[in-house]
């Protein structure tokens, strides 16, 4: 079993932070979205999703998977690319929803 420092636990706690308020946020933009039927909101609120909350759960997942199953090690910098990809494509739909006309 690792032991974990409270260095680890702060970090921890601050992601699991993160992830929280970009859920919150892009929820927020998502019922704006619904309630004024905009659609640069829509394009907002999928963009902060993906932006904070789906990157962080895929790479905290990954670690997890990759400490208790190390022979997937080599999936590393797949996981790595894949949320760099969906944040690249989130950071994309929220410059979108800023010029698209309402």
């Amino acid at each position: 079993m690792v032991a974990y420092t409270a260095l680890d636990w702060a970090v921890l706690a601050t992601s699991f932070g993160l992830l929280v308020l970009g859920l919150v946020i892009g929820v927020q933009a998502y019922r704006g979205f619904r309630r004024n039927d905009s659609r640069p909101m829509q394009y907002l609120s999928v963009g902060l999703i993906l932006l904070t909350a789906v990157p962080f759960t895929i790479s905290f997942g990954g670690t997890l998977v990759l400490a208790y199953v190390p022979e997937l090690a080599d999936y590393r910098r797949h996981l790595t690319l894949l949320a760099q990809l969906l944040q690249f494509g989130g950071l994309a739909l929220i410059t979108y929803s800023l010029y698209e006309k309402p």
